[in-house]
């Protein structure tokens, strides 16, 4: 494991590096709002990852460096990672594509900046549908908009809401709610297997 910090507009940035053997994709994974990378999920699909031959970056956001608690708006949290997904890409993941991902916020970060980052495939870990009680408030869009292969891993009783499949995007259901905590050996298993089916074309 290798810890850099990452200049982007709005600070520097922090990324854990999870090297794996093989190397086949690098993947980028943010943390939600008010956690930080060493939630139980994040930590799942890394060892998932790393096993898969993927190499992993825990992206801590700017704010999270400067030690700051409440979440930076949309455009600057998008922004930094842009910043940060184009510094690896030349400096640890040269010639490798890459998957975006993150648990809550940070899986709306991976949607939103998919296209402009040219993520080959997203991975979303509790997905924030619509805040707590608050459907009319849908940030389905956001899900919708990504154009790659896109793996949403929701617990069932989820109190953000409940993501729909679509056909890119494969929606799986653990016991549980928003901290994917019950069934951590569930998520491992299935974020393994969709990276390695979804990789193995590139490879071709």
């Amino acid at each position: 494991m290798t810890s850099t910090l990452v200049d982007t507009p709005h600070g520097p940035a922090r990324a854990e590096l999870h090297c794996a053997a093989e190397g086949r994709a690098g993947l980028l994974l943010g943390h939600g709002a008010g956690g930080g990378i060493d939630a139980p999920d994040l930590v799942a699909a890394t060892r998932a990852a790393f096993e898969a031959g993927v190499h992993v970056a825990l992206i801590e956001q700017p704010y999270r460096v400067a030690g700051r608690r409440a979440p930076a708006p949309a455009k600057q949290l998008d922004a930094a990672w842009l910043a940060i997904a184009e510094d690896l890409g030349h400096r640890w993941f040269d010639g490798l594509p890459l998957v975006f991902g993150g648990r809550s916020s940070g899986a709306r970060v991976a949607c939103r900046t998919s296209t402009a980052g040219q993520a080959v495939a997203v991975l979303c870990l509790a997905f924030p549908v619509h805040p707590p009680g608050k459907p009319e408030k849908s940030r389905h869009a956001e899900l919708a908009g990504v154009e790659v292969p896109t793996l949403v891993v929701q617990g069932e009783r989820d109190p953000f809401g409940l993501p729909e499949s679509a056909h890119h995007r494969e929606v799986v259901l653990l016991p549980g709610d928003h901290s994917l905590k019950a069934d951590i050996e569930g998520l491992h298993r299935t974020v393994h297997d969709w990276l390695d089916r979804i990789l193995r074309p590139l490879e071709v």
